[in-house]
């Protein structure tokens, strides 16, 4: 144990001599990480499209059944997500898309409200695209969403306005139409009316039959109508949505970004350092003296990789302490985020010297371990949709193999209360760090 704490001491002081490569350690990962996580919660900016609405000044608001829709208030929401470019022609909106001013061009026709007023069909609106493949795919989306907002919207309201005319059928009142204002009788009051005059007609008469077909026919219309109403409600939702979440993350793409940064920046670092001090000794020939006499092979391991796991999860709170200052993580599970960096901090850590005892010099070990540690990172990142079955069987397996994915479950765990629960991944970070320190040791007393 002396010699072990000897042995981190001269670690530590060799870092502290080096500031600026420790800081270039710390600062490089934690900005990947950021960046990684930005690019995963941030949603795109908002897409510049040209509108031109043609629709006559004063007649943007339509009379449907006697309730008025503002057309207005529909685009006022439309540009919540996109950044409106406003025109004044269809060739200037053109031109604003082809000279790429302008992702998208939305066209609101002059006859839109009359058609929707006047029962004339289906309102259109165009949209015209730029050619660029990219491009187009960035927009579409965003506008196809939220024009499918305003159809939902317009249909619910069209299908209220239906439902309340279908009751002033059956009941009776004012309807309002194309053609005007209209008092309707109603089809049960048209029923009672016609039961007062069958009373009054002799039985077997050729009036008396007529008038019973005329409420027969009635009465089957009411039936009928009391299908209605259900029927307009399906067609307006068809189909609802009820989510059910299995086994796997449940937690927001922003919280799961905070763990994925985390995780990030500890491999990194506890990669990078644990493969470099080890290098370090191999290189400047201390290895063969502190092997003969004053340290085990394994203990000198054990040193390297508490010392990596140590620093990453020291810099690994830091960061989730920083980014709980402005985020609403719960620091009531302080504790489990201690365990969760710790974990991941001796798996990445015993990665780490395993790539160290591998590398004969620092250079070697620093380029290994980076380039090891950028794909691992994006691995763990496919979902099981991405690729063929065969293909991403595969991706489990390299997964499983090293400590980045354990990592990042066991922080969305500590962070977020998410499954797999906390347990699971640190007892499998555990035996990847016996499996790398044993590769290590064997590596070293090879080479």
């Amino acid at each position: 144990m002396s010699s072990l704490r000897w042995l981190l001491l001269k670690d530590l002081q060799i870092l502290r001599r080096s500031k600026l490569l420790v800081a270039l350690l710390v600062l490089y990962p934690i900005a990947i990480a950021l960046l990684i996580g930005l690019a995963l919660s941030r949603g795109p900016d908002k897409p510049k499209v040209a509108f031109l609405n043609q629709i006559p000044i004063g007649q943007s608001v339509t009379n449907v059944g006697g309730k008025d829709i503002d057309f207005a208030r529909y685009a006022d929401r439309f540009f919540d997500a996109v950044d409106p470019v406003r025109v004044r022609s269809r060739a200037e909106a053109i031109d604003k898309v082809k000279s790429g001013d302008a992702l998208a061009a939305l066209i609101i026709p002059a006859d839109t409200v009359d058609r929707l007023n006047g029962g004339l069909g289906q309102a259109r609106v165009e949209v015209i695209y730029n050619g660029d493949a990219v491009k187009q795919s960035y927009v579409r989306n965003t506008i196809d969403a939220e024009l499918a907002k305003a159809n939902g919207a317009l249909s619910s309201t069209i299908r209220d306005v239906a439902v309340t005319d279908l009751k002033t059928l059956t009941d009776g009142g004012e309807i309002t139409t194309p053609l005007g204002s209209q008092r309707l009788l109603g089809l049960r009051k048209a029923r009672a009316a016609l039961a007062q005059v069958l009373d009054t007609l002799p039985a077997g008469s050729p009036e008396r039959a007529a008038i019973a077909a005329v409420d027969d026919f009635a009465n089957q219309a009411l039936i009928g109508l009391e299908f209605a109403t259900p029927a307009l409600n399906a067609v307006s939702k068809p189909i609802a949505v009820r989510a059910t979440v299995l086994d796997g993350s449940r937690t927001p793409l922003d919280a799961f970004a905070v763990a994925l940064a985390v995780a990030v920046s500890l491999l990194f670092i506890a990669v990078l350092l644990a493969s470099g001090v080890l290098a370090l000794e191999r290189e400047e020939q201390a290895y063969g003296r502190l092997v003969r006499g004053l340290v085990s092979r394994s203990a000198l391991l054990a040193e390297k990789i508490l010392l990596a796991a140590v620093c990453s999860a020291l810099v690994a709170l830091v960061m989730l302490a920083g980014i709980g200052a402005f985020t609403g993580v719960d620091w009531g599970r302080f504790g489990q985020w201690v365990i969760a960096v710790f974990a991941g901090g001796l798996g990445c850590s015993a990665l780490g010297v395993a790539i160290g005892a591998l590398a004969r010099e620092v250079r070697a070990a620093s380029l290994l371990g980076l380039l090891l540690a950028l794909p691992l990172a994006f691995l763990a990142l496919v979902p099981s949709g991405a690729v063929a079955v065969g293909v991403y069987d595969v991706i489990r397996v390299v997964n499983a193999a090293f400590p980045f994915k354990p990592t990042l479950q066991a922080l969305d765990a500590a962070v977020n209360g998410a499954h797999p629960s906390l347990l699971g991944p640190s007892l499998h970070l555990l035996a990847l760090t016996v499996a790398f320190g044993a590769l290590a040791r064997l590596a070293l007393r090879r080479f």
